[in-house]
């Protein structure tokens, strides 16, 4: 699966009307911002929204991020030590391979099967639903460049 909206109509007013949202500019140019910049943090999608709406607020593409966030719409990760980043891949249990130098987050596929792909030494009486896994490295240009002071200052901060 290598998608980025599963479950959901790739035109934004569709996805919206199907979760019976109301179809408004502010959600319409979030749902594109994030499906233009996958794992994009809040400032970035509220650059692209205003290249759009150039008047939008910050608490309006807040407001829509977790509106959309809440019906599903979009997803919300937070890699240890960094912002919360948003992504339309939603409904696969997808994991995160993370460079520890430069941020750069990629997609990456159930490790073993379907969700949740994993199995917790116990389950507590737990009913087990998605496991997040979140893989950390360097990204190929990083690990190229040498980046271990990088790699060394971003290890100690997770």
């Amino acid at each position: 699966m290598n998608g980025t909206n599963h479950g959901h109509a790739e035109d934004p007013a569709a996805a919206l009307r199907q979760t019976s949202l109301r179809v408004t500019k502010q959600r319409v140019a979030v749902l594109e911002a994030v499906r233009d910049h996958p794992h994009a943090d809040t400032e970035s999608v509220i650059r692209s929204v205003r290249g759009s709406l150039p008047t939008v607020s910050h608490q309006a593409v807040y407001d829509s991020l977790h509106t959309l966030t809440e019906v599903g719409l979009l997803r919300c990760i937070q890699p240890s030590g960094s912002v919360a980043r948003y992504e339309r891949r939603i409904g696969d249990n997808h994991h995160h391979l993370v460079c520890r130098s430069c941020g750069l987050i990629v997609d990456v596929d159930c490790t073993v099967g379907h969700a949740p792909c994993l199995v917790p030494s116990h389950d507590a009486g737990f009913r087990v639903e998605a496991a997040e896994v979140t893989f950390w490295g360097l990204c190929p240009d990083c690990a190229d460049s040498g980046s271990a002071a990088d790699t060394d200052r971003l290890a100690s901060s997770v």
